[in-house]
């Protein structure tokens, strides 16, 4: 009789998995959406305030990121390193930290890669152009996983030890291509001598020309679908992301966490790394101010948008790629700064992370998905 009335006064069924599963699918691609909407609503509104008209705005937003085939150009350079950035980001996210140190690592990067030629005078050619990326890589993986390590071991918050070292290596980079290694011949701009021209990375081809998409968009792409056939494929890429979820649990059936976390935490790092370093090699051709741009914050938000899922950052990149392409094209016709659009991704990362609170409601649900 006990079993019986408590078959009939038992809640209703719980949802099957299915459902579950597919409530937490909607949610990561409608969260992300709304929040964009909002922050391109509000950015008319900020537009509005200003004293123009914020449709002509939404327009030109279009048209100076995916227009014609120089806007798509300049659009797909920009969002090259943002996708290497934004791996600085996700890749550590997936062990559960949040490191916010890729401008740091970017710029490190570049200053390893500027550097190596003139400690190595004979580099050439693709060899050359190789050791240099990889010397980028390892700047940019040490310097994150530094922070990934003062975490683990001594307990200091990654995110304010990766936010600092960002600005050290910042200091570190200016104090050093405006001072040992500056090109006496930069009188105005500071910068470490050009590299050479055989070791520069050069345009994309297209259409039997070559375009100013450089190799550094091919890079970011695989190295996106690469670290999301790791996270997904391999055994080591579950651990990681059993470590990401409850690290405790993941000690007591013994896995690696120290190990785990340090990897996540050099690959994203590396990744940042490169990005420095294929600005020297593609865009800059030296170590300069210019690099300091914020491509590392900006990866920061890219990351975030996509859900630290490396699949999905290559579109988000190139639509905040578009975003930054489409600053001139506002300038020029409507008269504003060309940094207003750091306006609309301050908006929108705001946004985002007010998101968060909808997680696990959006779609009949009572609470966070996990």
């Amino acid at each position: 009789m006990r079993t019986l009335a408590a078959a009939t006064s038992a809640p209703a069924a719980a949802p099957a998995p299915s459902d579950g599963h597919w409530r937490e699918s909607a949610e990561a691609v409608a969260l992300p959406v709304l929040a964009l909407a909002g922050a391109l609503l509000a950015f008319g509104v900020f537009v509005w305030l200003s004293g123009r008209d914020p449709v002509e705005a939404w327009v030109l937003l279009f048209k100076g990121a995916f227009g014609d085939s120089f806007s798509w150009q300049n659009t797909l350079q920009r969002a090259a390193p943002l996708m290497l950035t934004a791996l600085a980001v996700a890749l550590p996210a997936q062990a559960g930290l949040t490191v916010i140190g890729g401008e740091g690592a970017l710029v490190l990067g570049a200053l390893a890669c500027a550097a190596l030629p003139m400690l190595v005078p004979s580099l050439a050619g693709w060899p050359g152009t190789g050791l240099m990326l990889l010397a980028g890589a390892l700047a940019g993986a040490g310097w994150v996983a530094l922070a990934g390590w003062l975490r683990q071991a001594r307990g200091v918050n990654e995110t304010i030890s990766s936010l600092l070292l960002g600005y050290l290596a910042i200091a570190l980079f200016k104090h050093v291509v405006e001072g040992p290694l500056r090109d006496p011949a930069s009188l105005n701009k500071p910068s470490t001598p050009p590299v050479a021209e055989s070791v520069r990375i050069g345009g994309l081809p297209w259409d039997g020309a070559v375009t100013d998409v450089h190799w550094g968009l091919a890079w970011g792409v695989l190295l996106c679908l690469a670290a999301g056939v790791w996270l997904t494929f391999t055994a080591s890429g579950f651990a990681l992301r059993v470590v990401g979820g409850n690290v405790r649990a993941a000690r007591l059936v013994g896995l690696p966490t120290l190990g785990l976390i340090l990897a996540g935490c050099a690959l994203g790092g590396a990744a940042a790394g490169l990005a420095g370093a294929i600005e020297v090699l593609a865009v800059h051709t030296s170590a300069n101010a210019s690099l300091i741009a914020g491509l590392g914050y900006t990866g920061i938000l890219v990351s975030f948008v996509a859900r630290h899922n490396p699949w999905a950052i290559p579109p988000v990149a190139i639509l905040f790629g578009g975003f930054g392409a489409a600053g001139s094209l506002l300038q020029r016709r409507m008269d504003l700064p060309d940094a207003s659009v750091l306006v609309l991704q301050g908006f929108a990362f705001v946004l985002i992370l007010a998101a968060e609170a909808g997680r696990g409601r959006l779609f009949g649900g009572s609470g966070r998905g996990r």
